[in-house]
């Protein structure tokens, strides 16, 4: 059984600054990619970065130079950097990883419970 598990979320006035972590464990055997997503009510769920593992990083226009993805490879852990932060990122942030669970099985996406972030003075 594979979890992922996200922490990091608040309150935050705009321009100040959070940090997301999302931890995968369990049964893995290997990892292709690990994102964060974010969903703001009404709207649907969108990438925000994501890392592969041929080592590229994408970032959704909204957020680039702003936010910066890292990652433990060793601790299987992500982490999201969320600097300048503005009232449009409001939303409930997903960690993501597509994931295979066996040597030369499929890759299957597993998500994260959502953390809260709420940018508002």
């Amino acid at each position: 059984q594979v979890q992922l598990v996200e922490s990091g979320g608040g309150l935050v006035q705009p321009g100040g600054s959070l940090r997301l972590s999302c931890a995968a464990s369990g049964r893995i055997f290997s990892i292709e990619a690990m994102a964060w997503y974010r969903q703001a009510p009404g709207k649907e769920r969108e990438l925000v970065a994501r890392f592969i593992s041929a080592g590229d990083t994408n970032y959704a226009d909204s957020v680039k130079g702003r936010f910066t993805l890292a990652r433990d490879k060793a601790k299987n852990t992500v982490y999201l950097q969320m600097n300048s932060l503005k009232p449009e990122d409001t939303a409930v942030y997903y960690c993501g990883a597509d994931l295979r669970v066996v040597a030369l099985g499929p890759v299957y996406r597993y998500w994260g419970q959502g953390t809260q972030v709420t940018v508002s003075s």
